[in-house]
């Protein structure tokens, strides 16, 4: 059972920067994609970023061109790198990983708050 972990959200001005990271109990080399989802109040979750085993990332256009996700397979962990906030950004993140079967794994989730 892989477990992943967040960490690094937290309050932060509009234009500001924050990186989260996902780090996992288990390899992350062997997992088909690793993904970051958000979910804002009142909202249903969405994918925003996603990289998959061989490296190809594809993002949401909400978050295109400002987030970048990135992978270090010798730590275990998923980053995401958020510039240029936004208010809208706010949400609950989450962490997500499909094993080879496609079993998804979820994180515990990490607020990011975007002050205007």
């Amino acid at each position: 059972q892989v477990q992943l972990v967040e960490s690094g959200g937290g309050l932060v001005q509009a234009g500001g920067s924050l990186r989260l990271s996902c780090a996992s109990s288990g390899s992350i080399f062997s997992m088909n994609s690793m993904g970051w989802y958000r979910q804002a109040p009142g909202k249903e979750r969405e994918l925003i970023a996603f990289i998959t085993k061989g490296g190809s990332t594809n993002y949401a256009d909400s978050v295109k061109g400002r987030f970048t996700i990135s992978r270090d397979n010798a730590k275990n962990t998923v980053y995401l790198q958020m510039n240029s906030l936004k208010p809208e950004d706010t949400a609950v993140y989450s962490c997500n990983a499909r094993d080879h079967e496609n079993r998804p794994y979820w994180g515990q989730g990490t607020q990011v708050t975007v002050s205007s």
